[in-house]
């Protein structure tokens, strides 16, 4: 795992479930690409794994990432509770099945090609990254719902 790269995600609903949007920037080497996509009926936190999922997804060989994220639920999930839910085969301490265990288990294998570093963030925190990338994921919504597509994505080189 020789090349680096930097990974800023974040993700977007209006409404909670409503339409939603996913942002990722990667950044290795002096290149960066916007990645971004949309939802017509999906939640704030179904687009954060989707972010990190399609980052992660994108990388055609094995990495060393940094993955920054604004989010709890995917940092906590991914660092803290998946272990657990991978051995109560998916199911919560309260034997209730994991919210959103699709996307989690796509998460999962997309980790295990890489080296992955976890670091949180503060959102809204004039953290430069972290704002393009909410912006690009609103903006993803916007233009799903102007093109009346159920679904959307672009990719973007900065």
């Amino acid at each position: 795992m020789t090349d680096v790269v930097e990974i800023f995600t974040d993700g977007s609903c209006r409404g909670n479930p409503g339409p939603g949007g996913w942002a990722a920037l990667l950044r290795t080497k002096g290149v960066s690409k916007l990645l971004s996509g949309a939802e017509l009926r999906t939640t704030n936190n179904r687009m954060e794994i989707t972010a990190a999922i399609m980052a992660l997804e994108t990388l055609k060989r094995p990495c060393s990432v940094r993955l920054v994220t604004d989010s709890q639920y995917l940092m906590k999930g991914i660092t803290e509770w998946m272990d657990n839910w991978k051995k109560r085969g998916w199911m919560t301490a309260q034997k209730t099945p994991v919210k959103n265990a699709d996307l989690w288990r796509r998460l999962s294998a997309a980790v295990e090609r890489h080296q992955v570093e976890w670091k949180w963030v503060r959102g809204h925190n004039n953290h430069e990254e972290n704002e393009l990338v909410d912006e690009a994921a609103k903006k993803a919504v916007d233009e799903m719902l102007r093109s009346g597509c159920a679904r959307a994505g672009s990719l973007t080189h900065v």
